[in-house]
């Protein structure tokens, strides 16, 4: 499946995976780049001077360092480029799926789940594709796994597991065989650098994300909502609040993702993805609707759209996420109205 950064947990029969990617949205509803605008090419390497990909360093026996992001991670060292970052990708003529997605090194899967693709055929010049990090769980199926209970086990949902792995649901899974779980979870035994906290003592798996502290630079995108879930994902924060509550841009900057069809959209439903002077990018998804569109600047505090429950949720909420900086919320307590750092 292209690159899987993985660290192997035998007992579990599982490692956790990161397939960074760049991924792009085939049905964004905003204006898309034209033909002319120049493709984005996957960094393929952190040193442009070598000839293989730099290894990946662990932090204890649970998660990977962040391998992108500003000064303080692991890619400043090396001086990568950053890999979590959101991209664009326009399709050219004689471009095939596989093509994509082995130039920028993740699965083929990885695409078609996170742009809502029909196959791996439904790919077009002039589509836009966004190939977003996608975060989950590498698992052996051992006698007894089902669908239904690698959910359970992971936090997942099973019609994504069966979509992702192109398994059919109504069949039982083969034991040996290696299958995604999109979006799960493994469960940390201890505290981690690379591991958040939950209500009630759980512990969310940081997927990727973090970095400098900007402090002051980004605001609250949704002022006096209720944190409803800590760090967790791609540097995320869950801020709970009513439907059709107002989103605002967190820091000042260009929109260069506004999906608004309400589809799956790799679980973020509707979102909107903003990149900043600085090199950061703040995602806002699951929105009931965006008022802004590609390529559109923003001011800081500027209204962009409205919580919804599109996508991957249980509630209406707003999931929040930080590329390339730490997430201005990320000291805040579950439960509390909390100012950014």
């Amino acid at each position: 499946m292209g690159i899987t950064f993985a660290l192997t947990v035998e007992a579990n029969n599982a490692v956790a995976f990161w397939p960074f990617s760049t991924s792009a949205g085939a049905a964004m509803n905003s204006p898309a780049p034209s033909s002319g605008t120049p493709a984005l090419m996957a960094p393929k390497n952190g040193d442009p001077s070598a000839g293989d990909f730099v290894a990946l360093t662990t932090s204890g026996d649970t998660a990977l360092v962040s391998y992108s992001g500003p000064s303080g991670t692991i890619a400043d060292v090396a001086g990568s480029p950053s890999f979590d970052r959101i991209s664009v990708y326009v399709v050219r003529p004689g471009d095939t799926l596989s093509d994509i997605a082995s130039m920028f090194n993740v699965s083929v899967n990885t695409i078609v789940w996170a742009n809502n693709l029909k196959g791996i055929k439904d790919v077009h010049p002039g589509d836009t594709l966004v190939i977003l990090p996608i975060s989950g769980v590498e698992h052996k199926v051992i006698k007894g796994d089902t669908l239904k209970s690698l959910a359970k086990k992971y936090g997942a949902d099973a019609e994504e597991i069966a979509l992702f792995n192109n398994i059919d649901s109504s069949t039982g899974l083969a034991v040996g065989t290696t299958i995604i779980v999109p979006g799960g979870e493994l469960s940390a035994p201890t505290p981690t650098k690379s591991s958040g906290t939950q209500g009630g003592g759980k512990k969310d798996i940081l997927f990727g994300g973090g970095g400098k502290a900007l402090l002051g630079y980004f605001g609250n995108p949704l002022p006096g909502a209720i944190i409803t879930q800590g760090l967790h994902g791609w540097n995320g924060i869950d801020i709970g609040a009513r439907r059709g509550t107002p989103i605002y841009a967190a820091a000042a900057g260009t929109v260069i993702i506004a999906r608004t069809n309400g589809a799956w959209n790799g679980g973020y439903g509707s979102y909107i993805v903003i990149t900043h002077d600085n090199g950061s990018q703040t995602l806002y998804s699951h929105l009931s609707g965006a008022v802004v569109g590609y390529g559109q600047s923003i001011l800081k505090g500027q209204l962009i759209g409205y919580v919804g429950t599109t996508g991957r949720v249980t509630g209406p909420h707003l999931h929040f996420e930080v590329r390339g900086a730490a997430n201005p919320l990320r000291n805040c307590r579950v439960g509390s109205v909390c100012s950014p750092q």
